[in-house]
């Protein structure tokens, strides 16, 4: 049995017994989706996930925060353990990513996107436990053994160091976070509104971790997207700046590691993240 198939017969059974292929999509890092065509909800998407973990982690985040987002978020419809799946409606329109808008769109796209981090991160309670400083120092051990020669001595130092300050800054309170906030998540319509997508790494997490991508991969080219997002998501404080400034290092760390080909060796390139002291102070 194919994945198209497999995920065809779980929406078939979690949700309607006619339903019929739209769409296939191969997935990202064992993540594997459908667009199906159902009678009683329209199209859907159907999400096999690659782990127990990360389906834990969406269905909560569907069943407790993204509701707070209304009708720019997906509805959870159906969910499965077995395997681990979740039938959610699908989102009109297309990838931020894939749409090419004029400067004056673009910005309205990422001050809509600020609004709705924004309402994501307040649709829970703050926590101070469990120190989430400490988690990710302790995780950027495992990425930088799992980077082995592919970064320097020197390179591990630096990240070192930019954890130690990290965990000098606890404790910091942890909020619900998206935790992959770019614009492929982003869904544009065609009636210019930004939809929010794909929660499987949703959980409580330090808030300014999700600005970090945008920070270090959009916003040191386009400092006018920048400030359209923080029209609405609010201003950032000094805190939130050294956050995002050491986290961006634990970032770029991840995403060596995860862009590397298995056993694949490449010395030395590691790149430091474009997140520096020209872009650290409040805005």
């Amino acid at each position: 049995m194919t994945d198209l198939d497999l995920l065809l017969k779980l929406c078939q059974r979690l949700l309607d017994t006619d339903a019929v292929p739209v769409a296939w999509h191969p997935g990202h890092a064992g993540t594997r989706t459908l667009r199906a065509s159902t009678g009683p909800h329209g199209e859907v998407i159907v999400k096999a996930h690659r782990s127990p973990e990360r389906h834990t982690q969406e269905v909560h985040a569907y069943r407790t925060w993204i509701p707070t987002l209304g009708d720019r978020a997906p509805r959870l419809l159906a969910t499965t353990d077995d395997p681990p799946a979740i039938v959610v409606t699908a989102t009109a329109g297309v990838p931020l990513t894939e749409r090419q808008l004029d400067p004056e769109a673009e910005q309205d796209a990422y001050r809509q996107a600020g609004q709705l981090l924004a309402t994501l991160h307040a649709a829970g309670p703050p926590r101070l436990e469990p120190d989430w400083t400490a988690w990710l120092a302790e995780r950027a051990e495992y990425w930088i053994h799992r980077a082995g020669d592919q970064i320097t001595a020197s390179r591990r130092s630096d990240i070192r160091a930019h954890m130690r300050a990290l965990r000098d800054l606890a404790p910091l309170p942890a909020r619900p976070c998206h935790l992959d906030f770019m614009p492929r998540n982003m869904i544009y319509s065609d009636d210019r509104v930004v939809r929010l997508i794909d929660f499987e790494h949703s959980r409580y997490d330090l808030p300014a971790r999700d600005l970090v991508r945008l920070a270090t991969r959009i916003w040191s080219l386009r400092p006018d997207l920048r400030e359209s997002f923080l029209d609405s998501y609010g201003p950032l404080t000094a805190i939130d700046h050294e956050v995002m400034e050491h986290c961006a290092h634990f970032d770029a760390l991840t995403k060596l590691c995860s862009s590397s080909s298995p056993g694949g060796r490449a010395g030395g390139q590691f790149a430091f993240p474009s997140y520096g002291h020209a872009t650290s102070h409040p805005m």
